[in-house]
C-alpha cells in the first residue's frame, strides 16, 4: 500500500499567524508555491495559507496604485485574518488513494502531512502530477500508443 509519506514533499515554508500578506505573497513568488503552513510560536500546525487566499486579499494589480503602496497595505494585514484554520490534514501512514479521494472531495489543493500532531510535509496537487508523469512515462510501449475506445 502506497501512503502519503511517500509522495509528500518534504521542503516546507512555513509563516506565522502574525506575518504578512505581504510576506506571504513575497515566499510564494520566490519559492514558486502554492501553499504555506501556518505555524505558532511553538512550531504547531495552525492554519494554511493558499494563494487563492493571498488573490483575494490582495490588492490588485488594476488598482490605481504603485507597487510601494500596494506593499505597504499588504504588509499590514496579518495572516492570521486570512488563514484557513479548518483544514483537511493526513498522517503519514495514510493510504495514497484515501488521500486523493479526501483531497477531490474537498476540493482541497493540499494536505499537510502529520506524525501525531508534528507537522511532517505537505501533499499537492502537483505531486499527483509528478506521479501521473512518472507512471505514464513508465507504462510499457505498447499501452503508451493505444488510444481510448
Amino acid at each position: 500500500m502506497v501512503t502519503v509519506k511517500e509522495l509528500m514533499s518534504c521542503e516546507l515554508y512555513t509563516l506565522k499567524p502574525t506575518d504578512t500578506l505581504h510576506q506571504a505573497r513575497d515566499l510564494m513568488l520566490k519559492k514558486a508555491i502554492r501553499h504555506i503552513p501556518i505555524v505558532d510560536k511553538q512550531g504547531q500546525f495552525v492554519g494554511l495559507l493558499t494563494k487563492h487566499d493571498v488573490l483575494a486579499a490582495g490588492v490588485s494589480a488594476l488598482a490605481e496604485i504603485n507597487t510601494q503602496e500596494r506593499d505597504e497595505l499588504e504588509s499590514s494585514i496579518p495572516i492570521s485574518e486570512i488563514m484557513i484554520a479548518d483544514v483537511l490534514v493526513a498522517q503519514e501512514d495514510t493510504p495514497l488513494l484515501e488521500a486523493a479521494r479526501s483531497m477531490l472531495k474537498q476540493k482541497q489543493g493540499c494536505l499537510p502531512v502529520f506524525r501525531g500532531h508534528q507537522l511532517l510535509g505537505i501533499l499537492t496537487e502537483a505531486d499527483f502530477v509528478k506521479l501521473a508523469l512518472y507512471l505514464m512515462e513508465n507504462m510499457p510501449q505498447d499501452e503508451k500508443n493505444t488510444e481510448p475506445q
